[in-house]
């Protein structure tokens, strides 16, 4: 056999390996998807019938036929609206912080570690911090400023890493043209580098939002209610009138915890409750991930380098 026939067969042989790697990925990803799928159809086909106008508009009973979600979504909405103002801007301001203005040495190495490995810290974690600090110390109660604050810590690592990434995504001399222009740093960051990165922090923060709407562990911790029967007051209303930020101090429960709740129960009617809920779940879950993808459609056919 000659060189050539060598090559060949060389060449035939990493081609074989290389078809069997895909079809072992191909197989590999159908069982996940296939999984996926199984659980979705059951899931839709238990709690699509569950599903009314009555579902969505009654408060948790102790009859299955006549439980809602009411509390729970709104409470989920609230809480996502707390984390997204607490999480956002910080998370979006440390990480322009440590990419454009901190200085390269021993602490900034020491920070961008540490956030890196709270990216991976168990949520019960900050449940248990957030129950000492924002609870017990600063003594906010079991309320939904806690656990807005408490997810907004638990998705900041999020943030600031994909901001981090989406910063260094533009290239450098987008950066070297505005200096040349005499743009100041501030100036550089505000007109160019955070309208061209903001696709990929609108990525980010939907997948920490995403993450944060289906934490179950760090609210149970500081205690969200299992069973509420009431809303968090609407501002200017009831007698005496509310507050403009009475509802951040209202106790709460959000679709995980309800979900949680009628799973345990062992009538099978509540667990249709459950199954109903969870597709609702898994719906707002999608179209935050549906917005964040027509939002950076959308900034993306405004960018011009």
């Amino acid at each position: 056999m000659n060189r050539t026939d060598e090559l060949r067969a060389l060449i035939r042989k990493h081609k074989r390996w290389d078809m069997i790697f895909g079809v072992v990925g191909l197989l590999a990803l159908s069982v996940g998807i296939l999984t996926l799928v199984a659980l979705f159809v059951d899931m839709a086909v238990a709690g699509i019938p569950r599903l009314s106008g009555d579902f969505f508009t009654s408060f948790p009973s102790r009859r299955a036929a006549q439980a809602g979600i009411l509390s729970a979504w709104v409470g989920s909405i609230l809480v996502m609206l707390v984390t997204a103002i607490a999480a956002v801007p910080l998370g979006i301001a440390g990480a322009v912080y440590l990419e454009e203005y901190a200085r390269k040495n021993l602490l900034t190495d020491i920070i961008e570690i540490n956030i890196t490995n709270l990216a991976g810290v168990p949520s019960i974690i900050y449940g248990l911090l957030a129950l000492g600090l924002f609870v017990y110390t600063f003594g906010l109660g079991q309320s939904i400023l806690t656990a807005g604050l408490t997810l907004a810590l638990l998705i900041l690592p999020i943030v600031i890493t994909t901001t981090r990434e989406a910063l260094r995504s533009i290239p450098q001399h987008v950066r070297e043209a505005a200096y040349a222009c005499g743009a100041s740093k501030w100036q550089v960051v505000n007109h160019h580098l955070l309208p061209y990165s903001l696709p990929g922090i609108l990525t980010g923060v939907i997948i920490g939002l995403s993450r944060a709407i289906g934490e179950t562990a760090p609210i149970i911790t500081i205690g969200a209610l299992t069973f509420i029967a009431f809303l968090p007051p609407v501002p200017f209303t009831g007698e005496p009138a509310a507050g403009a930020f009475d509802w951040l101090f209202s106790p709460f429960t959000v679709m995980p915890i309800q979900i949680f709740n009628w799973t345990s129960r062992p009538d099978p009617s509540f667990h249709q409750n459950a199954a109903a809920a969870s597709f609702v779940l898994v719906f707002m879950t999608l179209g935050m991930n549906a917005l964040a993808i027509w939002l950076r459609y959308r900034l993306r056919k405004n960018i011009k380098w």
